[in-house]
C-alpha cells in the first residue's frame, strides 16, 4: 500500500489541513484548549487570564509589497492575540535560515520586526536561530516562528452565543495579501502592485471592545473568510448569509481574481479581523471601525441565519445563492 504523503495543501488551512489536525494531532495531543481550534490557547496565572499563541511563517518571496516576512510574522501573532481579545505582552521568535542568505536580507527583516514591536510596546524575551543547509531553492529561504503571550482584558461568549440575526462585519477589503504576494512570484503589476494589508491590529480591536461586546473574532488568513466562516459554522445549528455586493474587493484584487480564476473569499488576509455582533450593535461597531486608519472600509457583509444550519450561502445581487464550501486547499502556497 502507497503510504500517504504530506501536501502544500495540508499547510492551506482549508479541509486538507482541518482533517490532518483532526486525524493526527488530536489523537496525539489530547488537551482540550487545542481542540477548540481557536488562535490560541488560554491559561491562567495570579494576574489573570492569558492566551498563548504561535505561528510559523514561510512567505516566498521574503520580500513583497506592503512588508516582509519579518513584519508578516509579528502582525499575525498580534492578530492572532487580538482576535481572542488579548493585549500583547512579550514574544519569543526563532529563525530558520538557509545558507547562503545575505545578511542584508536577514537585517532588513528584522529590523522590521523591530519596527512593529517598538510601536506595540512588545519586548521580545527569548529567540533562537538554526542555519540549516541550502537545499537548491533559487534563493536561500528565511522562516520564521513567532510566539505571543497575551493578557485576556475581556471575554468573548464566542460560538455558543451567536444567534439568528446576529452580525458579520470585516473592517475592511479582502484578498490584498495573497494576491500582492502572488502577483510578486508572478512579476505582475509591478509598476502598480497590489499592496499587502499586513499590519497588527490591536488597536482596532481594542477600540472596538471598550464599547461593543463583541461575541466573536477572527482574522481571516489561510483559507481567507471562506475558511473562517466555514470554521464558524461546522457543527453549529445556524448558517451564514454573507451578501456578496456589498464584500469590500478592490479594483486591483477583483482584477487579478477574474483573471486568475481564483475567489478573493478564499485569499489570505493579514490585516483584517470578522467581528460577530448583536445586530443592534451593527451602526454601532462600523462607526467606531471606520473613525480608525485600519477600519476606514468596514462592511457588514453578512448575517446569521436560522436556516442553511452549517452552511454558508453567498447571495448575489440578484438574489441567487450559492454555497460557499470551505477552501480545499492551498491555491498560492507559500503566501504567510
Amino acid at each position: 500500500m502507497m503510504k500517504e504523503k504530506i501536501l502544500i495543501s495540508h499547510g492551506s488551512g482549508g479541509r486538507l489541513t482541518h482533517t490532518l489536525i483532526e486525524n493526527l494531532f488530536h489523537r496525539y495531543f489530547h488537551f482540550e484548549e487545542l481542540k477548540k481550534g481557536d488562535d490560541g490557547g488560554v491559561f491562567f496565572a495570579s494576574e489573570g487570564k492569558y492566551v498563548i499563541s504561535t505561528d510559523s511563517y514561510v512567505v516566498d518571496p521574503i520580500f513583497f509589497p506592503g512588508g516582509d516576512i519579518g513584519s508578516l510574522s509579528v502582525s499575525g501573532t498580534i492578530n492572532d492575540l487580538a482576535s481572542m481579545a488579548a493585549k500583547p505582552v512579550c514574544f519569543s521568535v526563532g529563525f530558520v535560515l538557509e545558507e547562503g542568505l545575505d545578511i542584508e536580507s536577514l537585517e532588513e527583516v528584522v529590523s522590521s520586526m523591530a519596527v512593529i514591536l517598538k510601536k506595540e510596546n512588545i519586548p521580545v524575551i527569548a529567540a533562537d536561530t538554526k542555519v540549516v543547509e541550502n537545499r537548491g531553492n533559487k534563493s536561500p529561504g528565511l522562516f520564521i516562528n513567532t510566539t505571543g503571550i497575551g493578557k485576556v482584558i475581556k471575554n468573548l461568549p464566542g460560538k455558543k452565543a451567536i444567534k439568528p440575526g446576529d452580525t458579520i462585519v470585516i473592517n475592511g477589503t479582502i484578498g490584498e495579501h495573497g494576491f500582492s504576494v502572488l502577483s510578486t512570484r508572478l512579476e505582475l503589476n509591478q509598476d502598480d502592485p497590489i499592496v499587502s494589508d499586513a499590519r497588527p491590529l490591536w488597536n482596532l480591536v481594542n477600540s472596538v471592545l471598550e464599547e461593543i461586546p463583541v461575541k466573536f473574532m477572527r482574522d481571516p488568513t489561510r483559507g481567507g473568510v471562506a475558511g473562517v466562516l466555514n470554521e464558524l459554522v461546522k457543527g453549529m445549528d445556524f448558517g451564514i448569509l454573507l451578501y456578496e455586493e456589498v464584500i469590500p474587493v478592490g479594483n486591483k484584487v477583483q482584477g487579478i481574481s477574474e483573471l486568475l480564476g481564483i475567489d478573493p473569499l478564499e485569499v489570505a488576509n493579514e490585516g483584517k479581523m470578522i467581528f460577530v455582533v448583536d445586530k443592534k450593535y451593527s451602526q454601532d461597531i462600523i462607526r467606531i471601525l471606520t473613525s480608525h486608519p485600519d477600519g476606514r472600509d468596514a462592511q457588514i457583509i453578512g448575517e446569521i441565519t436560522g436556516d442553511y444550519k452549517g452552511k454558508v450561502i453567498v447571495v448575489n445581487p440578484y438574489g441567487a445563492k450559492r454555497i460557499l464550501h470551505m477552501p480545499l486547499g492551498e491555491q498560492l502556497p507559500r503566501i504567510c
